[in-house]
């Protein structure tokens, strides 16, 4: 593979469905390559529904060799039990990428949104949408989870090699932007 190709999963972690998506970042086009669910019955226990998800996403690391992971960060409501879970499933699922050696990367769903959408406030409807349209996909992503997992990945493709913030520091911020700085030989009247 060309040095300037990086594969990336993203993961939509949870205990019932993870989502896992996998795209290739080619310079600055990327491409759909492979997405999926890994589906749980509820009547099975937490510790087989783990075992399950880890082994499913070893598999497809072991099939696709990404050379990125991206996993969205737990959303933390009213339900504490309901994070607790989640919890369980990022952590088998960032297990298996760290056991394949691939980098990690966590993202907040808000974050995830803004970076797909332009509003960290998206619907999930809004996410798959954009999602068909950015990877050129002609059918939409069965589950919500598929299509989050794969907003994960395209979130991390946009902020490879950039600082979360956007700038690595102040003198970058004002390099960049120097017309929001005010100097000294503007000084304002006060009235």
């Amino acid at each position: 593979m060309a040095t300037n190709e990086l594969i990336i999963i993203g993961i939509d972690p949870g205990t019932l469905t993870t989502g896992y998506g996998i795209i290739k970042k080619r310079g600055v086009a990327i491409s759909f390559l492979d997405a999926g669910a890994i589906r749980n019955p509820a009547s099975d226990s937490m510790p087989l529904r783990l075992k399950h998800i880890y082994t499913e996403l070893c598999r497809v690391i072991e099939q696709w060799r990404p050379d990125e992971f991206a996993i969205e960060t737990a959303f933390y409501s009213k339900n504490a039990q309901s994070a607790l879970k989640i919890g369980h499933a990022r952590g088998v699922a960032i297990l298996a990428g760290v056991l394949h050696e691939i980098p990690v990367s966590e993202y907040s769903p808000r974050e995830i949104k803004k970076s797909v959408t332009g509003s960290g406030a998206a619907s999930k409807i809004q996410v798959q949408f954009m999602i068909m349209n950015l990877l050129g996909m002609s059918a939409k992503p069965k589950q919500l989870d598929v299509s989050d997992a794969l907003a994960t990945a395209l979130c991390h493709a946009h902020r490879i090699g950039k600082p979360r913030g956007g700038f690595h520091d102040w003198k970058s911020f004002v390099d960049a932007h120097p017309e929001r700085i005010i100097s000294s030989s503007r000084k304002t009247k006060r009235t």
